[in-house]
């Protein structure tokens, strides 16, 4: 069996970094709405159709970019038991509240673009839950989580919160705030006496 090159250059890893940079870098200066393809090209020395041959749109290239932030800077915390646990993640989680022009442009993206909706749902959203689902299931496992618990529901509530406070703008998303979420849901996750 023989593998097949697609037609064009090889996809360079470090190209791509430099993109995924460069749009992250004019995001920070300019903002979601002001971001274009053409910025992004000139900044990461790149041609325009270099980045349209790897992504259908800027919203697909920030996209990548976030994917690729989100897995570094909040990872997967394994601390021993849920509280710790449940704090590392929601705190480094909050601790991207900088990112709220950005996760605010990709959402509006979504809204209007079901086909990147799916996208920004399974690649991003979907891939954050989960990493906060594997630190509910391992509770659960420990007897940290009363079996009864719907996981799910947990995991709406810290998502439901950062969400509404980076869209309303109205509340802080801080260390604070972290704190008072964690206890809220390890409150309402104990198994009973």
């Amino acid at each position: 069996m023989t593998s097949e090159r697609r037609p064009g250059r090889p996809r360079s890893e470090t190209r791509r970094r430099a993109i995924l940079a460069a749009a992250m870098a004019e995001l920070e200066e300019r903002g979601y709405a002001d971001l274009t393809i053409e910025r992004i090209a000139a900044r990461a020395g790149a041609g325009k159709q270099t980045i349209y041959r790897w992504w259908p749109s800027k919203a697909d290239v920030v996209l990548d970019a976030l994917v690729d932030m989100a897995e570094t800077r909040i990872a997967l915390p394994d601390e021993g038991s849920l509280p710790d646990d449940l704090m590392a993640f929601i705190l480094a989680t909050f601790r991207q509240r900088g990112q709220r022009p950005v996760l605010l442009g990709l959402l509006a993206q979504a809204l209007l673009d079901p086909v990147f909706a799916k996208a920004f749902r399974d690649r991003f959203l979907f891939r954050r839950r989960a990493v906060l689902r594997q630190i509910l299931d391992r509770a659960v496992a420990r007897g940290e989580i009363a079996p009864e618990t719907d996981p799910e529901l947990l995991i709406d509530v810290v998502y439901g919160v950062l969400w509404y406070r980076l869209m309303l703008d109205h509340a802080a998303l801080d260390d604070d705030a972290g704190r008072q979420l964690s206890s809220l849901l390890l409150r309402a996750a104990r198994p009973g006496p």
